[in-house]
């Protein structure tokens, strides 16, 4: 039968007898001290179909006492405030928060806790479809305009967020497109996004767009075309001033390019008018694939005299 020797490795048992009191003397000789510091507030057990209606807080206050040594320690992540929602319902609720409810480390007490509440607003979660609309920065080159409205694939996608939010929404929107400069139609996929941040979307995170570019309708100024008097009277003269018009056009560039300027014919209206002076209104003949955006000046002066035998 063995026997105990008390002395046997006496000198391990002295070492760590030492080592124990110098431990004790340090820690005992710490100050003990109170802080305040911001933990992170996590929410557990989250209810399927509820939603967080607003913004819900996302830190707490705390106030922690410890030894300095302790408490220096401290690092992130270290301490948070934890609301458990299991068994919550849709509503306006309040969860009492207690420093048992905040996870700190050893040796770090958690005497107070700021708010002592947590309100949540809970809604219901719905699922609704809504239409995509595009952003569109910039000018095309010069001569050509975006032809229509963009094409999207897909132009709708679903949203999920609490019930009021989802049927306040009207549109989900992509990120801005830059047309600027571009003679060429663009075909780009970009994200899209939703304006309220309490609503997100289900699965789509891009889309499709394209923006036909073309060659935009051109303007032209066809100088000191003449005005020609119709309908004059038998035995009656007119005189016009100005005797010459401008006429501005504009249609597609091929057209506006290849139209020859003595085609374009002004006029003034001259039937059932005797002598006198007159104000007239200048009139254009119709072009063909043109339109006649004005005439500078719009209105001349007309002067009908009668003709001596």
């Amino acid at each position: 039968m063995n026997r105990l020797w008390p002395f046997r490795n006496v000198g391990l048992k002295l070492l760590s007898v030492g080592i124990g009191t110098l431990l004790w003397i340090s820690v005992s000789g710490e100050e003990v001290v109170e802080r305040g510091l911001r933990a992170p507030l996590e929410l557990q057990q989250f209810p399927q179909g509820l939603e967080i209606q607003g913004e819900a807080p996302s830190t707490v206050d705390v106030r922690v006492r410890g030894t300095a040594g302790a408490l220096s320690r401290v690092g992130a992540g270290d301490i948070v405030a934890v609301v458990d929602l299991r068994g919550a319902r849709a509503g306006n609720r309040l969860f009492p928060m207690t420093p048992e409810q905040v996870r700190s480390p050893f040796g770090v007490e958690v005497v107070q806790v700021t708010p002592s509440t947590i309100a949540l607003a809970l809604e219901n979660s719905l699922i609704r479809s809504v239409p995509v609309a595009p952003s569109l920065e910039g000018s095309p080159a010069a001569g050509y305009v975006v032809a229509g409205k963009p094409i999207l694939s897909p132009d709708h996608v679903d949203i999920v967020g609490p019930e009021t939010a989802v049927k306040r929404a009207t549109e989900a929107v992509t990120e801005t497109i830059s047309v600027e400069g571009l003679h060429d139609t663009l075909r780009q996929d970009v994200a899209i996004g939703l304006i309220d941040p309490s609503l997100r979307l289900k699965t789509q995170r891009t889309i499709n767009v394209t923006v036909k570019i073309v060659p935009g309708p051109m303007e032209r100024t066809v100088r000191g075309r003449p005005v020609r008097l119709r309908n004059l009277g038998t035995r009656l003269s007119a005189q016009v001033t100005p005797t010459a018009v401008d006429v501005g056009l504009r249609g597609s560039r091929d057209i506006i390019n290849k139209l020859d300027p003595e085609d374009v014919h002004a006029f003034v209206d001259l039937g059932g008018l005797g002598e006198g002076e007159y104000t007239l209104v200048v009139h254009t003949e119709p072009l063909d694939h043109a339109g006649v955006t004005r005439v500078d000046p719009a209105m001349v002066q007309v002067r009908i005299t009668s003709v001596q035998n």
